[in-house]
């Protein structure tokens, strides 16, 4: 078994990384009402990098953060900073264990954007497997339906599936990029990058000039003025410091010693997770019709991976 064959640390480090996910999610949620978006991500970053860089000195010091590959990690970063944003749009106004769901077609994103940037082979039952998820994602959303939803309302529904998207062309690059570099360093390649896009929004948008006259909470949860954390919120913005740190890693670590094939399927530990937080603080348990599209979504990527694993996918 090579260095970067350990599934079995894969799937520790997945498993830790999604437990992590949902209690930021949560959290961002709590906080979605008072904070602008890049503020929380900044705050976030700065704390995470600390986090980050403590870890580069146990993994072999600054010299690991050398690259020959630099555009790669930068458009790696970018990718994974549109995900948050379109995820985390979505989460302040969408129930956090209907997002998580529709986010969940990542997997079979992943397995169409294995043929054109793999060379992969995909069969009829995998392509069917994926034309059930996107069924799931029509059931939840239900465009025939015109009840209680209007444009604004279908384009934030969508933003998950773009957050899918992106975070699936950003786990493919993890895995080659894992065979060169460090967990400890792709991470603090992603927080740098999230600082980076963070202080352009405040430079732009930091004021919230651009949030006024606006009432779609979406878009005032992007664009609404900085301000300073609250005493009691200080703690929260610690942990999602914490947790970024944790996340950037362990998401990086996972990809970078297992085949995806491997760990993906127990990202799916984040669903259940997604509901009970859900039902904890906000008493919100999904409908018939989201459990429908939960059922499928999370049936078809399951099955699509474990076909690959049958395969052997390289």
């Amino acid at each position: 078994m090579s260095q970067h064959d350990k599934p079995t640390w894969g799937i520790f480090f997945v498993v830790l990384g999604m437990t992590a996910i949902t209690v930021n999610d949560m959290l961002i949620k709590l906080l979605s009402g008072d904070y602008p978006l890049h503020q929380m991500i900044f705050l976030r970053s700065v704390i995470g990098i600390v986090f980050s860089l403590a870890l580069v000195q146990l993994e072999g010091g600054f010299n690991i953060l050398r690259t020959d590959k630099p555009l790669l990690h930068l458009l790696r970063g970018l990718l994974l900073v549109v995900s948050n944003l379109s995820f985390f749009t979505a989460l302040a106004v969408l129930p956090l264990a209907d997002t998580t769901a529709l986010f969940f077609v990542a997997p079979l994103f992943i397995t169409l954007l294995s043929i054109p940037l793999l060379g992969e082979r995909v069969g009829i039952r995998r392509i069917s497997a994926v034309l059930v998820g996107f069924a799931g994602v029509l059931v939840m959303q239900q465009p025939w339906s015109s009840e209680g939803l209007g444009t604004g309302e279908r384009l934030v529904l969508l933003l998950p599936v773009l957050a899918a998207f992106t975070y699936a062309l950003c786990q493919i690059m993890a895995r080659r990029l894992g065979a060169t570099a460090k967990a400890s360093a792709l991470a603090v390649y992603i927080q740098g990058t999230f600082i980076l896009i963070s202080l352009g929004f405040w430079i732009i948008a930091g004021d919230g000039r651009y949030a006024e006259g606006t009432d779609n909470a979406s878009l005032q949860f992007l664009l609404r003025p900085w301000r300073r954390p609250d005493v009691d919120d200080g703690l929260l913005f610690l942990a999602l410091g914490v947790l970024s740190g944790v996340i950037g890693y362990s998401i990086s670590q996972a990809y970078r010693l297992a085949q995806p094939a491997t760990v993906a399927p127990f990202e799916y530990v984040a669903m259940p997770l997604a509901v009970l937080w859900g039902w904890l603080i906000w008493d919100y348990l999904p409908s018939a019709q989201i459990l429908v599209g939960i059922i499928l979504i999370m049936g078809a990527g399951l099955y699509v991976f474990l076909r690959e694993r049958q395969r052997g996918r390289p």
